[in-house]
């Protein structure tokens, strides 16, 4: 039995375990796009910046099929939608560019996309349905002594999706950015307010690829903010988040 499954949580090593031939060119590809991430049009003063895509995952072929995008002044953009998990936008869609075609292509973003697929678990009616995989691209980014960049939302949290994983790419002279998974019932709370007896465990992920997965069902999570460390240069965290929900058919009353 997995630990997902088991503990509604788990954590991996991606960089061991989908070592490849060629996975360092195609990690570098990944963390060179990060470097000119949009600014989140949602979090301007937070210092957080975001490209965002929807793909389905098909269960016979275990391919990747990347879903149409919303076109808006000659750019594209993707609609992401929390409904009542995130406080800070509750009921409301977030548009945010696209991952440019190229990198929606990179054998390693593949390769993370179908392997967290693999360790989700569906009922069967579900799995022989499409998956649904919300792929993120977040770069929290600070330049200066007094910066603070902070993710969405600043609490622990379930996102309303079944699975949620988190993939270090880059983290570079920062303080913060502390992991935490709690049970369900610590949701909207922060470091300062929750009950330590509803904390699982406090971790950081440091290592290029290091990663984590929650079960929403079963946990909040929660990442705390990221200020600038010690050394000169600009302090950075950029993970891929990739949430996965199944294909819903809607009941239709019988006249």
């Amino acid at each position: 039995m997995s630990n997902l499954i088991k503990n509604g949580y788990a954590r991996y090593d991606l960089m061991q375990q989908l070592d490849y031939e060629g996975i360092e060119a195609d990690y570098q590809a990944l963390l060179d796009y990060f470097e000119d991430l949009p600014i989140d049009e949602y979090a301007k003063d937070l210092n957080r910046y975001r490209r965002y895509s929807r793909a389905l995952v098909l269960p016979t072929s275990g391919q990747i099929e990347w879903l149409p995008t919303l076109t808006k002044d000659g750019e594209e953009y993707s609609a992401y939608f929390q409904g009542k998990f995130n406080p800070e936008y509750p009921g409301s869609y977030r548009e945010f560019p696209c991952i440019d075609k190229e990198i929606q292509n990179n054998k390693l973003l593949e390769k993370i996309i179908l392997f967290d697929y693999h360790e989700t678990f569906w009922k069967e009616e579900d799995r022989i349905m499409p998956i649904h995989a919300g792929v993120h691209f977040v770069k929290l980014y600070v330049q200066n002594d007094t910066d603070k960049a902070v993710s969405s939302p600043n609490c622990f949290h379930q996102d309303g999706e079944p699975f949620t994983f988190a993939h270090l790419i880059k983290r570079e002279n920062v303080k913060g950015g502390t992991n935490a998974i709690g049970i369900p019932k610590a949701a909207g709370e922060t470091f300062d307010t929750v009950n330590q007896d509803d904390v699982i465990e406090i971790f950081e992920i440091t290592k290029p690829l290091e990663s984590y997965g929650v079960e929403d069902s079963a946990v909040s999570h929660y990442v705390s903010p990221i200020e600038k460390g010690d050394a000169e240069e600009a302090g950075v965290r950029s993970v891929i988040l990739i949430d996965y929900q199944q294909t819903v058919v809607a009941d239709v009353d019988d006249e």
